[in-house]
């Protein structure tokens, strides 16, 4: 799915009427790497927003869209009415619209620069979002079909993140998504609020087969990739010419009724050789590898796949 065109011409627009954007975008990036799960804000002060709306939106934006691609393939459920929590200048909001083709969209944000901003980004590409100043430490007052937070938890410490979750769950009325950085760090924290979600009545949508404890031992993860495609200005700041970049992240999502999971989905990139492709597959029985080779009528459909997807 393209990120809004309308959105981009706007963002590089200001970009040309601002200074120091290039360090400001490094800067951001060295954050996201680093101070993940440190409790510190990841962004602060007007530069650092727009550095932000010019690389890490069309990122966010993406990464929310597969993951919920791949849930309401699971979940089944209509969605009528979703609250974005931590929604920054609303990437998950505008995800979650055209995929569910919901209009009643809540952004709770913190950060009165990044609702300004969210709000006119959104107005530009034809959304009418509810945008409302708050901090989760400050408790939900309001609920949804569909609570999502992609990119919140990692800004918190382990003591709130957990209150967090506690928050976010009651406030799904339906269904509760969350996005994380596809690393290490991110898979922690989603691995800790699957247990959580699970152990207060919870039903994993997606991505897991496995729907009892995680089989991923110390030192493992998974996660997904959304290809981006970049514009101009994103290219500038990133000091590269490639057309794209690949967002890796890791999400759950967790039903308030019974799902059906996938049989299984690949946690690696396929291991391709002459006959045969192996696969290392997250199963409902655990972790396993398979190989499939090219008399099984599964093989073509094997050498297309990829990591994260069903199989």
């Amino acid at each position: 799915m393209e990120f809004p065109y309308e959105i981009r011409e706007y963002v590089e627009e200001l970009a040309a009427k601002q200074d120091g954007l290039q360090k400001a975008a490094e800067r951001l990036s060295e954050r996201y790497r680093a101070e993940s799960g440190s409790g510190s804000p990841l962004v602060n002060g007007s530069r650092d927003i727009l550095a932000y709306a010019a690389v890490r939106m069309p990122a966010t934006f993406g990464a929310a869209a597969k993951a919920l691609e791949l849930t309401l393939k699971h979940f089944g459920g209509e969605i009528g009415s979703v609250l974005d929590v931590g929604a920054g200048t609303g990437a998950a909001s505008l995800a979650a619209q055209f995929m569910t083709g919901c209009g009643d969209i809540t952004c709770l944000e913190r950060e009165q620069g990044m609702i300004d901003l969210g709000r006119e980004l959104s107005r530009r590409c034809g959304a009418d979002f509810r945008w409302i100043k708050r901090d989760i430490s400050s408790g939900l007052e309001r609920r949804a079909d569909m609570v999502i937070s992609a990119y919140c938890l990692n800004e918190m410490t382990a003591d709130r993140r957990r209150l967090a979750l506690e928050q976010l769950w009651s406030a799904a009325d339906k269904l509760l998504v969350l996005i994380e950085p596809g690393t290490p760090e991110g898979f922690s924290q989603i691995k800790q609020a699957r247990e959580l979600l699970t152990g207060l009545g919870g039903s994993i949508a997606a991505p897991c087969p496995n729907i009892g404890e995680c089989p991923l031992t110390e030192g493992d993860w998974c996660h997904f990739t959304a290809r981006i495609a970049r514009g101009r200005l994103h290219k500038r700041l990133k000091g590269g010419d490639a057309p794209y970049e690949d967002e890796k992240f890791g999400f759950i999502a967790v039903s308030r009724k019974p799902c059906e999971p996938c049989a299984a989905r690949i946690l690696r990139h396929p291991r391709i050789e002459a006959g045969r492709i192996t696969l290392r597959l997250c199963t409902a029985q655990g972790v396993e590898e398979r190989t499939v080779t090219r008399k099984d009528p599964r093989f073509k459909a094997a050498r297309k796949s990829g990591s994260g997807e069903v199989f």
